[in-house]
């Protein structure tokens, strides 16, 4: 919603600016100069990119207009989750969670967070690094390490769509150019016979283009690759949580000590405090 609402004040600004200094906005109306610049663009977008590339940064710019992946109670849900699977650990075994990773939907502890069943990435990031645990002999350095290098893998993986749409963003001041030196090129052709009125209405035509590119490369494109950024970091965050809850119990501490290191990592916005935090764990644990 914020960025359907930045982009319609970057709008406004612009046409409201223009036509206060008395311009007319059919003046910037100008299809073929916006068929150069658009298409040139997407072309070298496409011809940059793989599909799989090109599929995620559509879909993140879409994103953007819905709400986050991760909000305050999912959060919330992570880390009881979290909790949950390192006390029947803690009491039954790291062998009795054993058929929880295996079959999550046929869980009893897993089956009580719906959500994040159905969040297929951090549902195998969390079976997976319990398999670790339960399967490995890692001592906690090799285990964090290990995860390290997965969400390292992870954050570039996400990231990938937002440096590619800031490509772009980079490359449209260019092709404004291309679109102003094509206009330039018709404006030359015309010269012979015509009148200062189609030559000067050639030219602004022209200068639209160089305009154009400006205008959704530093108004629009810029910033939606720059949105796209902080939305994959922020969800990378969720990870870096459930990676801290499981490395610090592999290092001794008890669930609930786990689980608070892994809640002083969140942002403050959407951080719970320890006493709200506290009587989710005592209410799922007095649910049992």
């Amino acid at each position: 919603m914020l960025a359907m609402i930045g982009s319609i004040v970057v709008l406004l600004c612009v046409a409201g600016g223009f036509m206060m200094s008395g311009g007319n906005l059919l003046l910037l109306w100008h299809p073929s100069e916006i068929v150069v610049i658009v298409g040139a663009a997407l072309g070298a977008f496409l011809t940059s990119n793989p599909l799989k590339i090109v599929k995620a940064s559509f879909a993140g710019a879409i994103g953007l207009f819905k709400k986050p992946r991760y909000e305050r109670d999912d959060y919330v849900d992570i880390l009881k989750l979290v909790y949950d699977l390192l006390v029947k650990s803690r009491k039954e075994g790291l062998l009795a969670i054993e058929a929880d990773i295996d079959d999550p939907a046929k869980s009893s502890v897993f089956s009580r967070y719906p959500d994040i069943l159905a969040d297929h990435h951090m549902l195998e990031f969390i079976t997976d690094c319990l398999r670790l645990m339960v399967g490995g002999n890692l001592d906690p350095n090799e285990l964090e390490s290990l995860l390290e290098y997965e969400l390292d893998t992870h954050h570039k993986e996400a990231a990938e769509p937002a440096h590619a749409v800031q490509k772009v963003a980079d490359a449209l001041p260019g092709f404004g150019i291309v679109a102003a030196v094509l206009g330039i090129v018709n404006t030359m052709a015309a010269i012979d016979g015509a009148d200062t009125v189609t030559i000067g209405a050639k030219v602004g035509a022209a200068l639209v283009g160089t305009f154009l590119g400006i205008l959704v490369a530093y108004g629009f494109v810029g910033p939606i690759a720059a949105a796209m950024e902080h939305r994959a970091h922020e969800e990378g965050k969720a990870f870096e949580v459930v990676k801290m809850a499981l490395v610090a119990s592999v290092r001794g501490y008890p669930p609930q000590v786990a689980v608070e290191f892994a809640r002083k990592l969140l942002f403050s916005d959407i951080r719970p405090t320890f006493s709200d935090l506290e009587s989710h764990l005592k209410n799922k644990v007095g649910a049992k």
